[in-house]
């Protein structure tokens, strides 16, 4: 059901608060002319019942000639904001970006994170954002998995559907999301509450199985039917299946570039308010579907990109491909069986 502009403000004035706005702080607001101008000017204007000092940096819209889609994440590295210094200045001087505009994977939004401000990244419709209003019990369910995944050196992934993936853990680092941006240097992303790392390289090994009705992403597509990864030293190396495995192999090829077929961040989803099933009742231009990336016990394995910790795969082409009814094991201790959280304890749903 649709929310109100009232809501909508309210809402925010939730998040920012747990994102430690107050009198003191400064909040940009990042927009173009794709940003939903209701969750522009609820920010706006939440920020200002909090008594921030407020303002808006707006850039035109950027589009890379081999993208394909208007997907956010379907393009990844430049943005409007690439070779903008000015506008990056602008935003480095804030204390908290909100950002409506998507500055995610370019080096850009991390040297503004180095600089000690915060950013909030919310592209969802509002019914979403609604849905998944981050609590601080988000927080402490993802908080306590990644002392799990903090310390583990190794994740395994096994499947019914024939999933047999392991890889070493422990050269970069574990990244949480649970909706708020409450730390200096923080990136976060309402809404949210999963957590994931990257496997050190050359470890990733195995077989991935995607069963029907697993998901693949930029596409926002349900799979109908298995697609079988293989995956050698770190990258895919085979891609097996009907016609949905040809359509990936194809997409990917496309864009000419070796290192789309590395393994990115693998974690699993936290969140027992978002639904696999949300998707379906979503345009594919309606955000991100954070839906499919947070929902509770899914396995979340990507390929692409790693700059953002601090590795070399600088490429354009983001998959992220939510597994249902996996087993999930850090060094041989279950934290998700048959696509349930069994642990730790504190990341339970209640």
């Amino acid at each position: 059901m649709p929310v109100s502009d009232c809501e909508l403000t309210q809402m925010f004035e939730h998040v920012l608060k747990l994102s430690r706005v107050d009198p003191t702080q400064s909040v940009a607001v990042l927009k173009s002319h794709y940003s939903n101008p209701r969750t522009v000017r609820a920010a706006l204007d939440a920020a200002q019942r909090l008594g921030a000092k407020v303002y808006a940096v707006e850039l035109p819209s950027f589009n890379h000639p081999t993208a394909m889609g208007n997907d956010m994440t379907a393009y990844c590295g430049d943005t409007a904001l690439t070779g903008n210094i000015a506008a990056q200045r602008a935003l480095e001087a804030a204390d908290l970006i909100v950002d409506t505009m998507m500055l995610l994977h370019s080096p850009e939004q991390e040297q503004i994170l180095k600089t000690g401000t915060r950013i909030l990244l919310a592209v969802e419709p509002p019914e979403v954002l609604a849905r998944m209003l981050p609590t601080e019990q988000d927080k402490v369910r993802v908080l306590a998995a990644e002392q799990m995944l903090k310390k583990a050196r190794s994740i395994q992934v096994k499947s019914r559907a024939g999933s047999d993936f392991r890889a070493a853990l422990g050269q970069y680092p574990s990244v949480t999301e649970y909706g708020f941006a409450d730390e200096p240097g923080r990136w976060d992303h309402w809404p949210s509450g999963f957590l994931f790392s990257w496997p050190n390289e050359e470890t990733a090994e195995g077989v991935l199985v995607l069963d029907i009705g697993d998901i693949l992403l930029p596409f926002k597509t349900y799979t109908r039917e298995r697609i079988t990864l293989e995956i050698e030293k770190g990258f895919i190396t085979g891609i097996h299946g009907g016609f949905e495995a040809e359509y990936l192999r194809d997409y990917m090829k496309y864009f000419k570039d070796p290192e789309v077929y590395g393994i990115s961040h693998i974690g699993w989803g936290l969140q027992p308010r978002a639904q696999w099933t949300a998707m379906g009742l979503h345009d594919k231009n309606d955000g991100m579907c954070m839906d499919a990336r947070a929902f509770y016990g899914n396995f979340l394995f990507s390929t692409g990109p790693n700059t953002e910790v601090g590795g070399t795969r600088k490429t354009p082409c983001h998959l992220d491909i939510p597994l249902r009814h996996c087993d999930v094991y850090l060094d041989d201790e279950a934290v998700v069986i048959g696509g349930d959280v069994v642990a730790p304890q504190a990341s339970l749903a209640r």
